[in-house]
This record gives C-alpha cells, structure tokens and sequence, in this order.
C-alpha cells in the first residue's frame, strides 16, 4: 500500500485566492494532512508537560514537521503554489 503513496498525482487543489494549497483532493492528502494534525497534537502535549527541554524539543520538531509538510503539499499541488486571484488560468 506504501507504493500508492509514489505514483503520480495531485494530493491538494489550488486556492482560489492567494498563495499556497486548499484543501486535499485525494486520501494520500488526507493522511498527509491527518498526520500532520496528530504530530502536533502529541507535540503540544509534549510542549505543555513543563519543562524547558521537552518545550524546546517539541518547537523543533514542529519546526521541521511543518517545513517537510509544506515542502510535500507544494510538491503535490495541481500546478504548485503560486499567488491567484480567482481566475481560472
């Protein structure tokens, strides 16, 4: 089932309006998307624990979590980020 994850495809559609990705157009969107959401769920819980280490452990991985997030939905984007003003070109 990993191999679905390779094969050719947009995942998310265009906003209509500025800069970036909608919403995902295909279930490797959504598990994309449902992954991100848990690993910043168990971050935060993490990050709310108290102590400085596990605070600062957590914004790093939320960092780099965000940037591989994004880097993929730019990737996986029909016709990639770019700004729009609601036309259809």
């Amino acid at each position: 089932m990993l191999h679905k994850f390779f094969e050719p495809g947009d995942w998310f559609a265009p906003k209509s309006y500025g800069y970036g990705a909608g919403l995902p157009i295909a279930w490797q969107g959504w598990v994309l998307l449902a992954a991100f959401i848990l690993l910043f769920t168990g971050l935060a819980l993490l990050a709310s624990t108290g102590a400085f280490a596990e605070a600062a452990v957590a914004i790093v991985l939320m960092t780099f979590g965000t940037i591989v997030f994004a880097t993929i939905a730019n990737k996986r984007t029909r016709g990639g980020w770019r700004w729009r003003w609601g036309s259809d070109d």
